[in-house]
């Protein structure tokens, strides 16, 4: 069985974030990197998978993006993944999610996936639209955001979430791209044998015209960090003044109560 997982490197969102001098997208410098969350769900489904079948699957994980994406792969390789591919593009943040299935499909088209798993969605750009853009290129069947995994023979069953808590149960044959959600699995911490095993193993590097890199359908146009919010107020004394302070406030700052009283 030969199985793919998609992984992208991301900052930490707990990072501060300025814009670069492009205004596009933000500032790299200073940042600390790590794998995408839902991509560790991707990469420990597929490890699981690969150990349930005895060790006869192979798993590939593939990053693109700059050299500093190479730690993440070793990530995905010291949790148990197989091979390392690193599609080597500096302009990787640039890209808009046509261009990086483009690469995606590019890689895996010829090479006999049966399953590709990637996660829901990037924690920076947040687009969910890659995985089933991949999906669509290569002709393969594709479920979203699953949270529960069953393998069988050559077909699996998945269970989405949808609106309002109600969950969803599908079947569907391999060939097939999933993308992995929150609540799929609990990602292992690696081994320190497996994080030096990581480090010595050799990866696979491609350009991105190598692939097929497309031109793009999208472009970020401006990138602005989040506006704080104004401080609170905190009020203070019994019902009757804090309902006046209140009234107070309304009539002041805000158009709720007009001359009539409530609007």
């Amino acid at each position: 069985m030969n199985i793919l997982v998609c992984i992208k490197q991301v900052p930490d969102m707990e990072d501060h974030f300025v814009p670069n001098a492009a205004g596009r997208w933000f500032d790299e410098i200073g940042l600390v990197w790590r794998m995408n969350e839902y991509d560790a769900f991707a990469v420990e489904e597929a490890v699981r998978l690969k150990e349930s079948l005895g060790g006869e699957a192979r798993v590939t994980a593939l990053s693109i993006g700059p050299v500093r994406v190479v730690e993440t792969i070793r990530k995905a390789l010291s949790m148990g993944c197989d091979e390392g591919v690193h599609i080597d593009d500096p302009m990787a943040t640039e890209r808009d999610p046509w261009q990086i299935a483009s690469m995606i499909a590019g890689f895996a088209a010829g090479r006999g996936f049966d399953l590709i798993f990637t996660g829901m969605q990037s924690e920076d750009r947040s687009s969910a639209q890659v995985g089933v853009l991949v999906a669509e290129r290569l002709g393969i069947a594709s479920v979203t955001g699953i949270t529960a995994f069953e393998w069988q023979d050559g077909s699996m069953t998945v269970e989405r979430e949808l609106e309002g808590g109600r969950k969803c149960r599908l079947g569907l044959k391999a060939p097939a791209l999933l993308t992995c959600q929150l609540g799929l699995n609990t990602p292992r911490y690696p081994t320190l044998p497996n994080i030096m095993k990581s480090k010595r193993a050799a990866l696979t590097v491609l350009s991105p015209e190598s692939v097929g890199l497309e031109s793009p359908k999208a472009s970020s146009e401006n990138f602005r960090p989040h506006e704080p919010n104004a401080a609170g107020v905190i009020l203070e004394g019994d019902a009757e003044t804090l309902a006046a302070q209140v009234v107070s406030i309304l009539e002041s700052r805000t158009s709720v109560l007009g001359p009539g009283g409530v609007r």
